[in-house]
């Protein structure tokens, strides 16, 4: 098989996931092309694993102050570029295209009649799971930013919908030491907003990543700059993770057990939406501002459930490898079926699901809810 993967690379989640997707294409033999757009080259970061990798300029958003800025965004964008880039992108010589909300892949896929599969968070979206903050506009950008032939939407739970577990790239060997430290991931907020704020926790140690030149030291703060092998090592060490309300980090803390505190990217439909569904799960807790009290209620929180998801990358790649793929919803009611949540707190559940959700699924975590 080869297959061409687009990969919107605006946010580190999309990249983490094609990571672990990729491990299992390359023990499959399958010939893969990545392209990757959304942010200039230079500014991707350890991306040996996709070899001989694609980038264009594609679409993104801009953001300041933990909010999304409209027409900035609609200024920073280059339509004309992007048509064009649709247009010259030659997907003949492939047999499949996968997107995870990668525009230029999935239009030159459509344009051209190339089976196009997508996967990812967004695509849950287009069911009915929980949302806030969502609008005609935002429900047609959806519907129409990077369409597929096929679906493959991704969510902490069914929602009784044919969606899939979170995919998660943890394939680094877990470091053996643990450390009384809280991982700060606020890729949205600025720094100068973070670190005053925590540094009123001066008896909790935080390692703080973001865009930063070099290791250093802010009393009870590390300072480090972006890289895959050291964040994912402090994941593991890390008792809690403070986080925007982006899936694929929130998805890592989750499969770990790590007790986690998002704040939302304001005016980000996808973000906010994921901040109720946490807290309609009981999963973890939302604050909607930058608040040290949140922070210190959250320090002062029960421990964190454990969600067990399964390897979703492996199966996914095993599906797209056979020739006879069961349906969507095969998939999804066997990798649910797969999955346990433990420790979290049951005696108040705040999102029902009612028995027919349960039992379109085959899933055991209804009950649990």
């Amino acid at each position: 098989m080869k297959l061409f993967y687009g990969v919107q690379g605006t946010g580190n989640g999309h990249i983490s996931r094609a990571r672990a997707m990729n491990t299992h294409l390359q023990a499959a033999n399958v010939d893969v092309q990545y392209l990757f757009s959304g942010r200039a080259r230079e500014d991707y970061f350890d991306m040996t694993p996709f070899g001989d990798w694609e980038c264009r300029r594609g679409l993104s958003f801009v953001s300041h102050e933990g909010r999304l800025r409209p027409l900035a965004t609609m200024r920073q964008n280059n339509f004309t570029q992007l048509f064009r880039d649709i247009r010259e992108l030659d997907l003949s010589s492939y047999d499949l295209v996968i997107c995870d909300f990668e525009p230029i892949t999935a239009w030159a896929a459509k344009q051209q009649g190339i089976p196009c599969i997508s996967v990812g968070h967004q695509y849950a979206f287009l069911y009915d799971v929980p949302t806030q903050g969502d609008s005609w506009l935002s429900k047609k950008i959806l519907q129409h930013f990077a369409p597929g032939h096929q679906q493959l939407g991704l969510h902490w739970h069914h929602f009784g919908q044919p969606i899939l577990p979170p995919i998660i790239d943890l394939s680094i060997t877990p470091p053996e030491d643990n450390a009384e430290q809280v991982l700060v991931y606020l890729g949205f907020e600025s720094p100068d907003a973070v670190i005053p704020l925590l540094k009123q926790f001066p008896d909790t140690q935080f390692v703080y990543y973001g865009k930063f030149k070099a290791p250093t030291e802010e009393g009870n703060i590390s300072l480090r700059p972006l890289s895959v092998t050291g964040f994912k090592e402090d994941l593991y060490r890390s008792s809690g993770v403070i986080c925007n309300a982006g899936f694929e980090l929130a998805s890592e803390a989750l499969h770990l057990g790590k007790r986690l505190l998002v704040k939302p990217l304001h005016g980000q439909m996808e973000q906010l939406s994921n901040g109720l569904a946490l807290e309609e799960l009981d999963l973890g807790s939302c604050m909607q501002q930058l608040s040290a009290d949140s922070i210190r209620k959250w320090l002062d929180s029960p421990a964190a459930p454990h969600c067990q998801y399964p390897d979703v990358a492996k199966a996914i790649v095993e599906w797209l490898t056979n020739p006879q793929r069961e349906s969507v919803e095969a998939l999804s009611s066997r990798l649910w079926k797969e999955t346990r949540i433990t420790g979290r707190n049951n005696n108040s559940p705040r999102h029902k699901v009612s028995t027919t959700e349960a039992n379109n699924t085959g899933s055991p975590l209804p009950a649990a809810l």
